[in-house]
């Protein structure tokens, strides 16, 4: 198996993806080899920096770099030597089992859905982030941030896609879905959410238990809450400044620190036709390390042909739906 990352990457690269990169290395052992994307003469300093053999790492040399406020769409285009395009380039060629980075979070998300393309009757893919809810627990959250606004039937597939990827990644058998709303009610909240409960309450393709609300993700009603990409990047944001807030009053305190996003990484790009992880931009070389370790996760538990057999039997019975 072999893994790509983004040394170019990030608030903190190179200095994050090459930590993480060395991290993830000593946890995976020969399991995976990691490919490190970027300029290569910068890579093999700050590996050697490091007391780091180079040769450790397969190295591909990239001269083009996304700038973290380039408009995604103009860089993708215009920046195809870019570590970005290139790492997107080898999952698509399948030289890579997965890319991962903490780069340019729009340009990822056009990368990821123009140059590996879209899994057949995904209508939109979808970014999810994975929550501590305590006891070991972890719940997911999709949308968060990249469809900031939804038709019912895109809710309705969030659901499918969150359902393949808590089994075949995390092992979670018969996940529950929820949609987040600001009541319980089936009547409550907007038109497009309240004809996307009708959808997911008729539908047999996942355990729907319901709207939720904000205050049960902690709760653990549901293994999943599905929602658009502007409440889920909200409910997203809050929750890191809760754990920054807490951490700061209570530095010593374990608990607190099992809320820390950086053990999580990130999601794979549900609904395209590879394992693409966008990460935190402000991610720090343990975040980098997750993000590693859940591309192989992804790989392992064979995610992409699993939505893609889970997408071929949707369509069939709702040819409809496109």
């Amino acid at each position: 198996m072999r893994i790509g990352v983004d040394i170019m990457g990030g608030d903190y690269a190179p200095a994050a993806p090459i930590e993480g990169a060395i991290l993830a290395l000593k946890s995976l052992g020969q399991k995976a080899e990691i490919v490190l994307i970027g300029d290569e003469t910068l890579i093999r300093s700050e590996l050697q920096a490091r007391g780091h053999n180079p040769e450790a790492f397969s190295i591909v040399h990239t001269d083009q770099v996304i700038g973290m406020e380039e408009s995604p769409t103009k860089a993708v285009a215009s920046k195809p030597r870019s570590s970005i395009n290139v790492g997107m380039g080898m999952v698509k060629q399948k030289t890579l089992d997965g890319f991962v980075s903490a780069g340019n979070t729009g340009a990822m998300l056009v990368a990821s859905v123009m140059g590996l393309g879209k899994i057949e009757g995904v209508m939109r893919p979808t970014i999810g982030a994975l929550i501590e809810i305590g006891e070991g627990r972890k719940a997911l959250l999709c949308d968060v941030g990249a469809n900031v606004d939804c038709k019912p039937e895109v809710l309705l597939q969030f659901g499918i896609l969150a359902k393949v990827f808590l089994e075949s990644v995390h092992k979670i058998q018969a996940p529950r879905i929820g949609l987040m709303n600001v009541g319980e009610e089936e009547g409550k909240g907007p038109e497009a959410v309240k004809a996307a409960h009708q959808l997911m309450k008729g539908t047999d393709k996942f355990d729907f238990v319901g709207n939720v609300e904000g205050r049960d993700i902690y709760r653990g009603h549901a293994d999943a809450y599905v929602c658009d990409g502007f409440t889920g990047n909200v409910v997203l944001k809050f929750g890191e400044s809760m754990y920054e807030l807490l951490k700061s009053r209570f530095p010593a305190d374990d608990f607190i620190e099992t809320f820390n996003f950086e053990n999580y990484g990130g999601v794979p790009v549900l609904g395209v036709k590879g394992i693409s992880i966008i990460g935190h931009g402000i991610s720090t070389a343990k975040a980098v390390e997750s993000m590693i370790l859940s591309a192989v996760l992804a790989a392992e538990g064979n995610l992409v042909a699993k939505i893609e057999s889970a997408f071929a039997s949707f369509q069939s019975e709702n040819p409809i739906i496109v």
